[in-house]
């Protein structure tokens, strides 16, 4: 069995990136579990989707110490959910700042050393430029699919028609910039 976190902010395409992945863990045979928690999601607060996939998957629920992928589509959130992570677990973090209303409002200031943090307390991470890769490709908002992307590859789940679960799950005119957002996240990792 294998346990994936992905967090984010809301308006992230959290959730959109994880009924991706768990539509495409059906479609290959596997039992999957899925649950999320928006939280304030629609005002910007933390977002959280738990994916479990195997032979025979129990609960949705990730332990702490549990995950075996923690994806962070911002880093903070990266930090915040490092405890969820299993000792020799791979995060994935979007190199990506969204402030928080403390910061925002002056009262607490955004760490410049959280991605040091992160590289201290995990051997194996990889960085990606999403939101970047996103904009390159013409929409910030497929920020979501290039990180999915980066599952599929370092998950060994190539063998899944991700571009046909994409043309049947986004809207008709956002098809093709999708599927080449999820062949940029493929391309980088």
């Amino acid at each position: 069995m294998a346990s994936i976190l992905l967090v984010g902010v809301g308006g992230q395409g959290t959730i959109l990136a994880s009924k991706l992945l768990t539509i495409g863990l059906m479609q290959a045979g596997y039992d999957v579990k899925m649950s999320e928690i928006h939280g304030m999601s629609q005002r910007g607060g933390s977002v959280s989707s738990q994916v479990r996939y195997g032979e025979n998957v129990q609960s949705p629920v990730i332990e702490l110490g549990g995950a075996d992928m923690l994806v962070s589509f911002e880093k903070m959130e990266a930090l915040r959910w490092l405890e969820y992570l299993r000792p020799g677990g791979s995060v994935v973090v979007n190199d990506y700042q969204i402030n928080p209303m403390p910061v925002v409002s002056g009262v607490a200031e955004y760490s410049d050393k959280i991605l040091d943090e992160l590289r201290a307390g995990v051997s194996d991470i990889t960085v990606i430029k999403a939101f970047d890769e996103a904009v390159s490709l013409g929409s910030p908002k497929v920020l979501n699919i290039v990180l999915l992307g980066t599952i599929v590859k370092m998950m060994k789940l190539t063998d899944i028609n991700w571009n046909e679960i994409i043309a049947s799950e986004v809207k008709a005119n956002f098809i093709e910039l999708n599927q080449r957002a999820l062949a940029r996240g493929l391309e980088i990792v």
